[in-house]
């Protein structure tokens, strides 16, 4: 009896509270597996010793490999590429080369200075003989040309023409063939100064296309020769050198062509300055010869003469006022 009243008792509190089985449960569980703790510890333990023994084996034999392998080369910086350019060829270049282009920017600063002188000279000697030949036309008498010239001076070739031809005939009038070069007739010796004159200015005039021309002719050669010297260089200097390649070919030849642009830069500019002077001389020259003509027949054949509207002309223009006066 006394045992059916406990198993009642037993069902009514499990049936009242379902949790307390589980709760009951848990300690001894716990106190189950308290015991196998030390024994999972130590196996983890022991299987990190293990790990970190196998790995400190796998070290030690790579670095054996490593140790027998050949030591690698160090890797080294990439080199920086050479400036490659005219100031850096001249630089390495020798003492021919160095002179070469000394030379080539000595001939370049000459034809420029001259260029630039001739230029102005030719411009003001221009605009002066024009003056003078306005006033020589529009005078009234070779006195005033002479008065005109004694206060201004002879600042061109048609003036420095015109005082010598006047200064020529009136010594000659005056006093005769004194000497062995006034021999002859007035009008001789009029015309021999009168050439005279006209090869000095010629001369004037030339002065310094001698050194255009040279320069225009020889510059190229000199800059092929400074390119030929450079190249040369440039293969002995490679064919020291461990290995070949298109950049060391390239870039000392390259280097060395710059000679002979330099040369032709050198040589164009003076080429160009030397035909636009002779040219010019030529046209100028060609104006003071006929200026001569009409000087010399002025001075030796005839005076001037009023024409018909009041007007005084040189002697080239009388022939027409004298057909007309006799008409």
């Amino acid at each position: 009896m006394s045992n059916a009243l406990h198993s009642a008792t037993l069902v009514a509190q499990a049936t009242t509270s379902p949790a307390a089985p589980a709760a009951a449960a848990a300690p001894a569980a716990a106190a189950a597996a308290a015991p196998a703790l030390p024994q999972a510890a130590s196996a983890v333990g022991e299987a990190t010793q293990q790990a970190a023994g196998a790995l400190q084996q796998s070290a030690d034999a790579l670095h054996s490999a490593a140790a027998a392998l050949p030591a690698a080369p160090t890797p080294v910086a990439p080199i920086a590429t050479p400036d490659m350019g005219f100031l850096h060829f001249v630089a390495q270049s020798d003492f021919v080369g160095k002179t070469l282009f000394i030379i080539l920017i000595l001939m370049s600063l000459v034809t420029w200075y001259l260029i630039l002188v001739k230029a102005a000279s030719n411009v003001a000697m221009r605009k002066r003989a024009a003056d003078f030949l306005n006033k020589f036309w529009n005078a009234s008498s070779l006195e005033q040309v002479e008065n005109e010239i004694v206060t201004h001076g002879a600042r061109d070739p048609f003036s420095h023409l015109a005082s010598h031809a006047m200064h020529a005939q009136a010594h000659h009038n005056k006093f005769g063939a004194t000497k062995l070069e006034e021999s002859g007739s007035n009008s001789d010796f009029v015309t021999r100064t009168m050439r005279k004159v006209i090869d000095e200015e010629t001369a004037k005039l030339e002065n310094g296309l001698t050194v255009l021309a040279s320069v225009g002719s020889t510059a190229p050669f000199v800059g092929l020769f400074g390119t030929v010297w450079g190249v040369y260089h440039a293969l002995v200097g490679i064919g020291l050198s461990d290995g070949v390649t298109i950049n060391r070919i390239a870039g000392p030849v390259g280097e060395a062509l710059i000679m002979t642009g330099l040369g032709l830069a050198v040589a164009i500019p003076a080429v160009l300055a030397y035909n636009t002077f002779v040219r010019n001389n030529r046209v100028f020259l060609s104006r003071l010869d006929a200026f001569a003509h009409d000087l010399f027949a002025f001075l030796t054949t005839g005076q001037q003469v009023a024409l018909s509207d009041g007007k005084v002309r040189a002697l080239r223009r009388q022939h027409g006022g004298a057909q007309r006066g006799s008409e």
